[in-house]
């Protein structure tokens, strides 16, 4: 039994030793190894792909124009403050000056004016090439804008000085348009065609205007009556057309509010004494209209004053004046057209804050007087 044993177990170890042999010819997997050769081929081929097509991407994002625009045509552009490059590439774009904005950008990183390009307004061309936008917007704006403030009241000779003072408009001409030249702009404006001696005074609409350096008088006029025509457009005009007065007419007695009264709340009550006055009627009697051909900065009239031969002067003349004494805002206008409905004639100044009393009989204004003289003096 115990050779038996032997002899089988002798037998086991030999079929195992010929068999590990064949367990070692499997172990090489070439097969194996060359697949994943051909995978990484294919994913390295992908890549490669996609490179080219992010190349080919980012190549037509820089040099693909964001605009068809002729090159050389002038073009004004505004760089609002506080603009990052991007906005500033996309206002230069949209406007045509360069053929894409993220091409300036690199243009401007690469260059290191990230951070220098200015504010402001330029004179530039379409198709510009990007460097020479670089250096106009890191020299700065080269288009100058005048901001000139004309008030309520002024009159038209005060508004030609402020322009000529202001914008550097030449003075002569301007004061020259806005005294004698409404002919040349009755056209477009046709209220102007009964202007009293060509003047285009009460149509120059007081506001602030910004004004490009080098303007012409005749553009700065344009601007004041398109301005002006924009605001009557608000203004109900029904009521004094009930009245049988035009458009000129409530410029007129606007143009006396602005210097009758210095607060414009009282502005409708002022307007209802020269509409009653008118209605009954009775001269209007206003002082504003007096001072108006008289030296700028006269304050004070005279007995000699009030007898002025001037077709301005309501102490002698009825009804209104032949034009307006100033240039009036909206507020003025828009009591003129629609005054408060009162029974006042006369007014006084009696408050240092420039208030006034109203009055309805001869009376009552007598009264306000003495307060006057008692406030103001003789």
């Amino acid at each position: 039994m115990h050779v038996r044993r032997s002899e089988r177990s002798e037998a086991i170890r030999r079929r195992t030793a010929e068999a590990a042999p064949h367990r070692v010819r499997r172990a090489p997997r070439a097969p194996r190894k060359k697949n994943g050769a051909r995978v990484f081929g294919a994913v390295a081929l992908l890549l490669l792909i996609a490179v080219l097509v992010a190349a080919a991407i980012g190549w037509n994002t820089l040099h693909e124009p964001a605009v068809e625009v002729a090159a050389g045509k002038p073009v004004e552009v505004t760089i609002a403050s506080g603009s990052s490059t991007a906005a500033i590439a996309e206002t230069l774009a949209s406007a045509g000056v360069i053929e894409n904005a993220a091409m300036f950008r690199l243009q401007s990183r690469l260059s290191e004016s990230d951070g220098l390009l200015r504010a402001g307004e330029y004179s530039l061309s379409t198709g510009m090439p990007y460097d020479l936008v670089l250096e106009k917007l890191k020299a700065g704006p080269d288009i100058v804008y005048f901001d000139v403030p004309i008030p309520e009241g002024f009159t038209a000779r005060q508004i030609a000085a402020r322009f000529a003072a202001r914008a550097q408009v030449p003075e002569a001409e301007i004061t020259e348009l806005v005294t004698t030249g409404a002919k040349e702009f009755v056209a477009e404006h046709p209220y102007l065609e009964k202007a009293h001696e060509g003047s285009l005074e009460g149509f120059l609409f007081p506001a602030t205007y910004r004004v490009k350096e080098g303007t012409s008088a005749r553009d700065v006029v344009e601007m004041m009556l398109d301005k002006f025509d924009s605001e009557l457009a608000a203004i109900d005009l029904s009521y004094a057309k009930s009245k049988n007065l035009d458009v000129r007419d409530v410029v007129i007695i606007a143009s006396i509010l602005e210097r009758e009264s210095k607060i414009q709340d009282e502005f409708p009550l002022v307007s209802s004494v020269i509409y009653n006055r008118l209605a009954r009627p009775m001269r209007l009697q206003l002082c504003a209209t007096v001072l108006y051909e008289l030296p700028e900065g006269t304050t004070k009239l005279t007995n000699a004053d009030l007898k002025l031969q001037s077709p301005y002067n309501t102490y002698i003349h009825d009804g209104l004046p032949v034009g307006p004494i100033s240039n009036p805002g909206t507020a003025a206008l828009t009591a003129a057209a629609a005054p408060d409905k009162t029974d006042f004639y006369y007014y006084v100044l009696t408050g240092k804050d420039g208030s006034q009393t109203f009055a309805s009989t001869y009376d009552e204004f007598l009264k306000a007087k003495q307060v006057y003289q008692q406030v103001f003096g003789n």
